[in-house]
């Protein structure tokens, strides 16, 4: 027996060893156990822990993180998250396109193309918004100590050969041709997000500045100011 359990832990329990919850000792029917094969406690550093083993079906885990400081330990749990978060995204929206800022040259080239048959106004809007594309891949090469213009370039002629995985491998400094026989890879659904994001959060920048560039200057203000105090003057006069 276990005492003073958290309640979120139980609930974790239950869908571990398929077992339910229940109030009282009392009302426990046979139906409402659960299996494991092994309950212990044991010493993990200067803590006791209870370990739930052998589960049938478990459809909840305890990953125990250990490490030399906090600082490690931080880190260890920070990457986890990451890859378990990474791995929802794929399952909820099972699509994956390359990385290495391939993903972002081939969308800036396909917008050049759209951008060339639009003209006016309009296309220099969706050219600059393919030139904020790739940012990230200029600052990958950058992160990699690379000339970030010669790949750039190296990376539009590949796509243009129609290459479309090639990408940076940051790791060796090199630009590969196929990103995805490193497995290096991105869920589509976090890609579509950031595009989608960054350009809200654009759209709302330039919507400030409309508002502040519209609001009168504090000059104008003043001016306003002394014309209507001297127009009351003369009225009370």
């Amino acid at each position: 027996a276990v005492r003073r359990v958290k309640r979120s832990d139980l609930e974790k329990l239950e869908r571990a060893t398929g077992g339910k919850i229940v109030s009282s000792v009392r009302d426990l029917k046979p139906e409402d156990l659960g299996y494991a094969a092994l309950v212990e406690e044991r010493r993990v550093g200067n803590d006791k822990m209870v370990f739930v083993e052998g589960c049938k079906n478990p459809k909840a885990v305890t990953i125990l993180v250990r490490g030399a400081s906090d600082m490690v330990l931080d880190e260890i749990e920070r990457s986890l998250k990451d890859a378990l978060n990474v791995l929802r995204n794929v399952l909820r929206v099972p699509k994956i396109v390359p990385g290495g800022g391939a993903t972002e040259i081939a969308v800036a080239l396909k917008l050049r193309d759209y951008a060339a048959k639009i003209g006016g106004k309009e296309q220099l809007a969706i050219e600059a918004f393919a030139s904020a594309l790739e940012e990230i891949p200029l600052i990958l090469a950058e992160t990699a100590g690379l000339d970030p213009l010669e790949t750039l370039m190296k990376l539009r002629q590949y796509h243009s050969e129609g290459k479309v995985n090639a990408g940076i491998d940051v790791i060796n400094g090199v630009v590969r041709e196929d990103m995805s026989a490193i497995s290096v890879v991105e869920p589509l659904l976090v890609k579509n997000s950031m595009i989608k994001t960054a350009a809200e959060a654009a759209v709302t920048i330039l919507k400030i500045d409309d508002i502040i560039a519209a609001s009168p200057l504090k000059k104008e203000k003043e001016e306003k100011k002394e014309e209507e105090e001297t127009s009351l003057g003369k009225t009370s006069f």
